[in-house]
C-alpha cells in the first residue's frame, strides 16, 4: 500500500480523498494556489505544498509544479480528483515515468477514451450500442449533410475534443447545417484547440444514465448500478439520484453488463463511468467514458455501502476487486450547491461567507471545504458543496433533501439552495417524468 500521496486538487473532492486516506493510514499531502491557502484541504492534510498563483494553469494544470511538490515530499503516488489533470494522458505518463503511481487511468486508456470517435468505435466493436451516426471525424459539411439525410433528422454535430456543451450543435434540418457546422468548429477551436467534429441521430427525451463501473489490474471489472444525471442545465448536471426513477431491473442489467464490456475491452484499471442516453423507448446508446471518479460518487456509495475512493486506491496498489456487482439498497439524491445566482442565469457569486450552518441528521451527508469566514476564490469551479441524502424510498429521500435544505444556511453570497427547494417541491421532478431538457422550459421566476 502507498505511504503517501498527494492530492492533485483543490476544493471538497480534495478533501473527500485526504479523509479516506486518514482511515487507510496514508499519509497525505495538499497542494494549493495562493488563491487557495485558507481552504480546508490545506489545513486537514499532513503537509500542503504551494504551487503556484490562482490562475488553474499555472497551478493545478502545472505539471512540473505537482512533480516537483510529489518529489520533495516523498510522494509515492497522485491522486488527481475530477477535473484538472484526472483524464490527461500526458501527466498520467510523466508520473509513470518519475515513479510515482497516477490513481486513475494508464494513458492508453485515457487516450482510447478521451477522443469521442475513437471511444464510439472502441465501445462498437465491444458490442456496446451506439447511436448512428459518421464513422470518425467529418472532413467537410457536404459530407455530415448525406449521413444526415440517410439517418434522418434531428442531428448533433459534437466537437472530437469537447465538454461541458461546447463545440455542440443540435441540426433539424439541411438548411440549418452549414450555420451550425461553422459555429461549432469555430467554438470548438477557440475552447480545445481542436475543430473535429462528428454527426450522431439527436436522442429525442433522452435521459443522462451512467454506469458506475470499476476495473482491476487483472482484468476484472464489476459495476455498481446506475446514476440518474438528467436534471441538468446547459449540459452542467445540477442534481444526481440512483436508481434512476425510469430504469427497471432488465434495463439496469443490460446497462451494466454493457458497462462492463465496454470498460474490458480497455483493459480497465480503476473507477470509472460509462456515460449512457437512454430514450423514451429504453433504448441505450453510449455517450463518453469518463476515466476518473464523478463528482456525484457519493450517492452510489450510500445506497450500496461502499467508499469508491478507497476502492480506486486498492486497486492502484494492485488489490483486486471481487468482481460482483453492486444494486442499490436504498435511494439517494444529491444537489450540488454552487455559489451561483439563479435568478440571474446562474451567474457565479464568489466572495466571503459571512454565516454558514450545515445541514445534519440521519441519512443526510455534506461534502464542502468551505465554512465561516472562507472567501470563494472567483478563479475556480462554482460548486462549494455536495447535498447527498439517502433514504428507504425516493419520495422519502425527497422529502428528507428538502428538509436539509431548509437547513442549509449560507450568507455572504447567492447559491442554488433557493433552485433545489424550487425542484424537490416540483411536479415533474417529483414524478421522475423528466428528461436532459427538463429545465429548459423551467420558469426560474419561481425560484
Amino acid at each position: 500500500m502507498f505511504k503517501k500521496i498527494l492530492i492533485a486538487n483543490r476544493g471538497e473532492i480534495a478533501l473527500r480523498i485526504i479523509r479516506t486516506c486518514k482511515e487507510m493510514g496514508i499519509k497525505t499531502v495538499a497542494v494549493y494556489s495562493t488563491a487557495d491557502k485558507e481552504s480546508l484541504h490545506v489545513r486537514f492534510a499532513d503537509e500542503a505544498v504551494c504551487i503556484g498563483p490562482a490562475p488553474s494553469a499555472k497551478s493545478y494544470l502545472n505539471i512540473p509544479n505537482l512533480i516537483a511538490a510529489a518529489e520533495i515530499t516523498n510522494a509515492d503516488a497522485i491522486h488527481p480528483g475530477y477535473g484538472f489533470l484526472s483524464e490527461n494522458a500526458e501527466f498520467s505518463r510523466i508520473c509513470t515515468e518519475n515513479g510515482i503511481k497516477f490513481i486513475g487511468a494508464s494513458p492508453e486508456m485515457i487516450n482510447s477514451m478521451g477522443d469521442k470517435a475513437s471511444a464510439k468505435d472502441t465501445m462498437k466493436k465491444a458490442g456496446v450500442p451506439t447511436i448512428p451516426g459518421s464513422d470518425g471525424l467529418l472532413t467537410s459539411a457536404e459530407q455530415g449533410k448525406k449521413i444526415a439525410a440517410k439517418i434522418k433528422y434531428p442531428v448533433i454535430i459534437k466537437a472530437t475534443a469537447g465538454g461541458g456543451g461546447r463545440g455542440m450543435r443540435i441540426i433539424k434540418s439541411a438548411e440549418e447545417f452549414d450555420k451550425a457546422w461553422n459555429d461549432a468548429r469555430q467554438e470548438a477551436k477557440a475552447a480545445f484547440g481542436n475543430d473535429g467534429m462528428y454527426l450522431e441521430k439527436f436522442v429525442e427525451e433522452p435521459r443522462h444514465i451512467e454506469i458506475q463501473i470499476v476495473g482491476d489490474q487483472n482484468g476484472r471489472v464489476c459495476h455498481l448500478s446506475e446514476r440518474d444525471c438528467s436534471i441538468q442545465r446547459r449540459h452542467q448536471k445540477l442534481i444526481e439520484e440512483t436508481p434512476s426513477p425510469f430504469i427497471d431491473d432488465d434495463l439496469r442489467e443490460r446497462m451494466g453488463q454493457a458497462a462492463i464490456a465496454g470498460a474490458a475491452a480497455i483493459n480497465y484499471e480503476g473507477v470509472g463511468t460509462i456515460e449512457f442516453l437512454v430514450d423514451k423507448h429504453k433504448d441505450f446508446y453510449f455517450m463518453e467514458m469518463n476515466t476518473r471518479i464523478q463528482v456525484e460518487h457519493p450517492i452510489t456509495e450510500e445506497v450500496v455501502n461502499y467508499d469508491l475512493i478507497k476502492e480506486q486506491i486498492k486497486v492502484a496498489a494492485g488489490i483486486p476487486i471481487s468482481g460482483k456487482n453492486y444494486y442499490p439498497q436504498m435511494h439517494a439524491i444529491e444537489c450540488r450547491i454552487n455559489a451561483e445566482d439563479p435568478k440571474a442565469g446562474f451567474r457565479p457569486s464568489p466572495g466571503k461567507i459571512n454565516v454558514l450552518h450545515i445541514p445534519g441528521g440521519h441519512g443526510v451527508r455534506v461534502d464542502t471545504h468551505v465554512y465561516a469566514g472562507y472567501t470563494i476564490p472567483a478563479n475556480y469551479d462554482s460548486m462549494i458543496a455536495k447535498l447527498i441524502v439517502s433514504a428507504q424510498t425516493r419520495e422519502e429521500a425527497i422529502v428528507k433533501m428538502k428538509r436539509a435544505l431548509s437547513e442549509f444556511v449560507i450568507e455572504g453570497i447567492k447559491t442554488t439552495i433557493p433552485f433545489h427547494l424550487a425542484m424537490m417541491d416540483d411536479e415533474g421532478f417529483k414524478s421522475g417524468n423528466f428528461t436532459t431538457s427538463y429545465l429548459d422550459s423551467y420558469d426560474f421566476s419561481k425560484v
